[in-house]
């Protein structure tokens, strides 16, 4: 962001986050190379935002889990944080049922529906 003169908006620049596509199976075996990504990633990053894409993972349940907070605890450690592009529905339940710390992309506010959903309106309810 940079400074506008007195009286104006200032100008502000659009940030792009690092991206970083995990593969289709991932494991254990996995997360030393991925942290060692993430924390360049996050340190190189303007803000330390590093988005992990697991649109095309293929692992599932508490492996993909134990990943991302692995991958979350380096974020941090480098002054960044991660936040998740194209979980499943299963992976978003287990994410919120475990209560993990990582930011899902496209995740609405609390208490607001998502983008494109409407609430349904019964015929004959009062009005708001």
């Amino acid at each position: 962001m940079s400074r506008g003169r007195a009286g104006r908006l200032p100008t502000v620049d659009s940030v792009t986050p690092a991206v970083l596509v995990l593969p289709p199976f991932v494991g254990r075996d996995d997360v030393g190379r991925l942290s060692r990504d993430v924390r360049a990633r996050a340190a190189a990053a303007e803000g330390g935002v590093v988005v992990c894409d697991v649109g095309g993972v293929l692992t599932s349940g508490l492996i993909l889990v134990d990943v991302l907070a692995r991958l979350q605890l380096a974020a941090r450690r480098a002054g960044g944080r991660i936040r998740v592009r194209g979980p499943s529905p299963e992976l978003r339940a287990l994410l919120g049922l475990l209560a993990l710390p990582v930011e899902l992309e496209g995740q609405s506010e609390q208490g607001e529906p998502p983008l494109g959903v409407e609430e349904a309106v019964e015929p004959g309810d009062p009005a708001a």
